[in-house]
Parts: C-alpha cells; sequence; structure tokens
C-alpha cells in the first residue's frame, strides 16, 4: 500500500510513496548490521565530526525542512523552525559530551581488592542496530533526540517513522548520508505498521525504542520481550498543571496557554489538565479562557498563525468525540468546543476550556491530542496532589507554587517523571526525559539516555597482574 504525505491544512495529497517490500528491508537490514561491525569501533572524536557535520547541514536547510514538517502534519511555520534549531543543539550538544558521558567509571581501589582485583571498572559499549519507531507530531526532533546519542554510542539505527510523515522520514536518513556516516549507519525504513514485528524480530536488531500511543507501546513491548530486546518507551501524557495560592497567577495563566498549545496541542509533555486552588481558580480561569480565545487559527505556513490544524481527520474526530462526551455529561466549555468557521478546509478545531468534569466523563481518563484544557478547582494541598495522581498517565508535571513545603511536597509525591515548578514541562539534551505508569519506562536525553542502548560492562583484572 502506497505511503501518502497529505497536507492537514487542505487534506490535498502531496505525494505518495511505495512502501518498502521484503527486499528492500532486507537490504537495509544487512547494510545495518554490517555497518555497525564497523562503526563500533569508531572513536568519539570521528562520531563527533559527522554529527556536527550532520548539525552544520540541518542548520542550512531550517526552512526547507520547516515547511516540509508544516505541511506534512500542520505545526505553525515557526515552531517547525524552532524544532529543527532545537535538534542542531542536540546533535552538537551530543558530539560535545558523549566522550565524557560514556567514559570508563573505576571501581573504588579497596573495592576492587576486596573483590580480589588488581583493577575494576565499566564500560559502555555499543549494543548494535536499534528500531526506532516515531511519531509524526515533531517528526524531526523525536528522531534526532534518538539518532544524536545512539551514533555517538556506536550504535547503527533503523528508522521506521510514522506514515503520515514519509518526505520528514526520507529527509532525516539521506541527513545522515550527507553528512559522510557510513553507509548503513542510519536508514528510513518506509514501511507499514505491519512490518515492525518482523524488522523486531529480526536477529541484527539488537534493541528498539518507541515514541507513540499505548497501544503501539504495548505491541512492541510484548514483541521485544518475547525477543528479550531491550526497549525505551515514551507514550501518552495527560499533564497536571496545578496552581496554588502563592503562585504568580497572572504568569501562570500566560505560560498554561503555551503549555497547552504547544504544536496545535499534539504533544505528549503538553499540560492538559489544570488544576487550580480555590482561592486562585475565578482569576486563573478567567485569564486563561481569555488568552486560549485569543489565539489565532488559521493557514500554519503563515507567520502569524497560533494554531494550525491537527495531523489527520480521525485525530479531530477523536477529539471531537471526547469533548463531546463531557458536554453531554455536564461539563462547561469557557470557549471553543468546536470547528472554526473560518477555516472549512482541513481539520481545524478551537482552542477550548472545559470545566466541571467528572471521573464519569472519558476526558478524564484518556489523553486530549489537540487544544483542549480541562480545568478543575480544588481546595488544598492535598487535594491538588490528588487530582494531579488521578491519571494512569504519568509523563510529566507542572507545578506553579512559591512555597517551598509545597514544592517539596510536589516533588515528593507527584507520580510524574518530571516535576516543573514555576515553568512548563520541556526537553532538553541535558536532563533525562520519560515517564512512569502508562507513559512508559526507560529515559531519553543526557547521560541516562545515552546510556539506555548500551552495555554495561563490567571488567575485572586479576590480582596475580600487580
Amino acid at each position: 500500500m502506497p505511503i501518502a504525505s497529505v497536507n492537514p491544512a487542505t487534506g490535498e495529497t502531496l505525494k505518495t510513496f511505495e512502501a518498502l517490500g521484503p527486499e528492500g528491508i532486507e537490504k537495509r537490514l544487512a547494510a545495518a548490521h554490517e555497518a555497525f561491525l564497523e562503526y563500533r569501533v569508531t572513536g568519539f572524536g570521528e562520531r563527533a565530526r559527522l554529527l556536527k557535520r550532520a548539525a552544520g547541514l540541518l542548520e542550512e536547510d531550517q526552512d526547507d525542512i520547516a515547511r516540509t514538517m508544516t505541511s506534512e502534519m500542520g505545526k505553525p511555520i515557526t515552531a517547525a523552525r524552532a524544532e529543527a534549531a532545537k535538534c542542531v543543539k542536540a546533535m552538537r550538544w551530543y558530539a560535545a559530551h558523549a566522550e565524557r558521558l560514556l567514559a570508563d567509571e573505576a571501581v573504588p581501589d579497596e573495592e576492587a581488592a576486596d573483590s580480589g582485583a588488581s583493577r575494576a571498572f565499566v564500560r559502555y559499549r555499543p549494543l548494535g542496530v536499534v528500531l526506532a519507531v516515531m511519531p509524526w507530531n515533531f517528526p524531526l526532533w523525536q528522531v534526532v533526540r534518538f539518532a544524536a546519542p545512539a551514533l555517538m554510542a556506536g550504535n547503527t539505527g533503523l528508522l521506521k517513522h510514522a506514515s503520515n510523515v514519509p518526505q520528514t522520514a526520507l529527509y532525516l536518513g539521506d541527513l545522515f548520508h550527507r553528512a559522510g556516516f557510513p553507509e548503513g549507519c542510519f536508514q528510513t525504513l518506509l514501511i507499514g505498521s505491519a512490518e515492525v514485528e518482523g524488522v523486531l524480530r529480526d536477529v541484527r536488531v539488537a534493541a528498539a525504542t518507541l515514541t507513540g500511543s499505548e497501544p503501539a507501546g504495548r505491541s512492541v513491548a510484548s514483541i521485544a520481550g518475547d525477543e528479550v530486546k531491550k526497549t525505551v518507551l515514551e507514550l501518552g501524557g495527560s499533564d497536571p498543571y496545578v496552581v496554588m495560592p502563592s503562585a504568580d497567577v497572572d504568569r501562570a495563566a500566560r505560560v498554561a496557554v503555551t503549555a497547552r498549545v504547544q504544536n496545535n496541542g499534539q504533544s505528549c509533555i503538553a499540560a492538559k489538565r489544570f488544576i487550580v486552588h480555590e482561592d486562585v481558580y475565578d482569576t486563573f480561569t478567567e485569564r486563561f479562557t481569555a488568552r486560549m480565545e485569543g489565539l489565532t487559527v488559521g493557514d500554519p505556513l503563515e507567520e502569524s498563525t497560533d494554531i494550525g490544524p491537527l495531523a489527520s481527520e480521525q485525530g479531530r474526530a477523536d477529539l471531537e468525540a471526547l469533548v463531546e462526551d463531557a458536554l453531554r455529561l455536564g461539563a462547561g466549555a469557557l470557549c471553543g468546543a468546536g470547528r472554526p468557521e473560518a477555516c472549512p478546509r482541513g481539520w481545524y478545531y478551537l482552542p477550548t476550556v472545559l470545566t466541571g468534569i467528572t471521573p464519569r466523563m472519558r476526558i478524564h481518563r484518556e489523553e486530549t491530542f489537540g487544544p483542549v484544557a480541562t480545568v478543575y478547582r480544588v481546595a488544598d494541598l492535598d487535594e491538588a496532589v490528588r487530582a494531579a495522581n488521578d491519571s494512569p498517565f504519568g509523563l510529566s508535571s507542572n507545578v506553579w507554587t512559591r512555597d517551598e513545603g509545597e514544592v517539596a511536597r510536589f516533588v515528593r509525591d507527584l507520580e510524574a517523571g518530571g516535576v516543573f515548578v514555576n515553568g512548563m514541562t520541556a526537553s532538553h539534551p541535558a536532563m533525562p526525559f520519560g515517564g512512569v505508569k502508562r507513559s512508559g519506562y526507560g529515559r531519553e536525553l543526557s547521560g541516562h539516555g545515552i546510556k539506555e542502548f548500551c552495555n554495561t560492562t563490567t571488567v575485572w583484572r586479576g590480582g596475580a597482574e600487580r
């Protein structure tokens, strides 16, 4: 079945591509394995040289690849350029820091001697070919934050990207080729989801990483578990955004809008559940709603656009179903809750604020992938913590308070992979990223991320060598 690139702002099919058949898949698997056998013994200096070259090429291509991303999945063009720039930064960060992050770790002499060794240390060695199953919402960044550390560690990569962003996927494979990485080091597989199992079960594939939906994560995890292969999963999120009485409420309301609608609201780490203390509930909700209503919805290629279309017609239908279910069961809409009349073509949805959410509503438990916010009123710190944790997800969290005691309590008790105080959740190369509960396991980025696809090797040398 052909793989199509469709413009979500118009519904127009931009390009179609033929999916790889068995011979094409085999050719790329063989090339990835052969490349690993040689690339694994290159030095950090050579790997860094290649990665910095790729960063430079991406920087030169920033405007063109931004337009490609926007045309394929609808993010505002300003956000697309920012995504490309963030990828350049991450590649250069790993080129500069990977050797230090993966340096041998010595076991203290007295502890080595106690084991009978003259010397003992830990060395991080690459695992091999890693399959990356990546999503469409950050089609460049999600891939680069895997590829940069994996390549610097000496692994090779196979990319199975989301089928609605084939042009971006092909660009990424070409980028690393143009940078001079050995043939087979990083390749794009234009395949459907049905072919993932066969690739993952291939003996030449050592591990997999997936960013995507919970069902996709379960599938990859079960296959990898059956094959006893390492996986890292970054799945959905329904991050809480807690506002307490001591917060700077005006700033919290301003940042809340960006935290909710970045990437047209289609972000795993977007704040989705706004949990507000009753003392500041009315003020926050009024300011937040006014700013959501004031956003410009329109053509994502226009510089002035804040909100573009959702990436797919099905995605909009899923979002509409969640909102309609909530309204039917008694929720109130302070703004939005429909399609914009000014955008009759494409898959647009208005920025929306819902109140009166109860556990009976699907939106209370499910992830909203679009510009829809739910606001909850709580009476105290204990209720805020309970509300924040009342979710099957645990990716990240946002807390607004100037009370150090409250900060300590949230850091101790929030069930999430991150706690961001007086700011919105964001990813950065220097900090680990990932979640708990149904948001997945393992970590990306930082030293934690680069070590996920390494063989942590104990090296012990006998005492007789003294």
